[in-house]
């Protein structure tokens, strides 16, 4: 389906105000009047394109809708008989200083509902089509243990007066930026269509030791200058709770990166899982005793 830019029809911002918009509506249905069309096909489009326009942005509660959702998912939750609910073409060409407050050659509204142009496509009236109710959104507070193996909340919904406590299980992988839809429990139709859905969000919560990036976790592990120049092995404690033995090659540098397969977190459709990477980190002594110091000049002299 096609978008559909309201603002840009009516040639105003989206941060119009009403006022803003009341005007550029009047300006054009001035010059695309059914009066000045003389049957021009063009100018009667343009009319009943600018009406749609003014209709939507002119209505508080449909501009939101338009605002928040965006033009497709606006067309797809309001039919013309939706668009046009509440909007008397007649008494605002008057107000415009129109007479005989109808739209000649389009079948103004006259006090019934639904769109002032009459029939649709084909001659046939269009049928309404209740419109669905607003989505709601939730943020889940997830540790890093609950994105790896999953886990259940009991979460409370607050629309206006009434509250609504939910069970919903949160799959695997449900890291920043993933959504699940939980159908149905959103707002109610104003328009007595179906309710809409909520969206659980994730919210990953700290973990001391471990950082997270994506389906990828990162921590680091400190090793002695000794253990970086000869290699040695380590023991790493992963985000599942399990030690895995890691060698570190002889001549490892400060900061470097290892990298540990599959034990990151699991990605949200399946199909494998992001990985554990360890940055290691050199601990170079900040003083030297006389032992050392001289082990120290005598690698020197080798060159190192």
């Amino acid at each position: 389906m096609p978008e559909t830019d309201y603002y840009k029809i009516l040639g105003v911002e989206k941060t119009a105000s009403d006022a803003e918009i009341k005007k550029a509506y009047r300006k054009l249905a001035l010059k695309y009047h059914p009066d000045k069309a003389n049957g021009n096909k063009a100018f009667e489009a343009k009319f009943k394109e600018i009406s749609e326009a003014y209709a939507v942005l002119s209505d508080k509660e449909k501009r939101r809708q338009y605002d928040t959702y965006g033009s497709a998912d606006f067309q797809q939750r309001f039919s013309q008989e939706d668009i046009f609910s509440n909007f008397d073409i007649g008494d605002i060409l008057k107000e415009f200083g129109f007479g005989g407050g109808g739209s000649r050659g389009f079948g103004g509204r006259g006090g019934m509902g639904g769109s002032p142009f009459g029939q649709g496509m084909g001659g046939r009236q269009a049928r309404p089509r209740q419109m669905k109710g607003s989505d709601l959104e939730y943020e889940a507070a997830l540790t890093l243990e609950e994105m790896i193996t999953g886990t259940s909340k009991t979460i409370t919904i607050n629309r206006g007066n009434t509250t609504d406590t939910i069970n919903v299980k949160i799959p695997k992988g449900m890291i920043q930026g993933k959504k699940i839809r939980v159908a149905g429990k959103g707002e109610a139709s104003p328009y007595g269509g179906q309710q809409g859905d909520l969206f659980i969000k994730s919210r990953p919560m700290p973990t001391p030791g471990f950082r997270i990036d994506g389906n990828d976790v990162h921590t680091t592990k400190e090793i002695k200058l000794t253990q970086a120049l000869l290699g040695t092995k380590i023991e790493i404690r992963t985000p599942r709770g399990k030690n895995i033995s890691l060698n570190v090659p002889q001549g490892t540098r400060h900061k470097a990166k290892m990298r540990l397969a599959d034990q990151g977190i699991p990605l949200i459709n399946g199909g494998g899982c992001g990985d554990l990477f360890v940055e290691i980190q050199v601990n170079m002594p900040g003083k030297l005793d006389d032992a050392q110091k001289k082990l120290v000049e005598k690698m020197a002299q080798t060159g190192l």
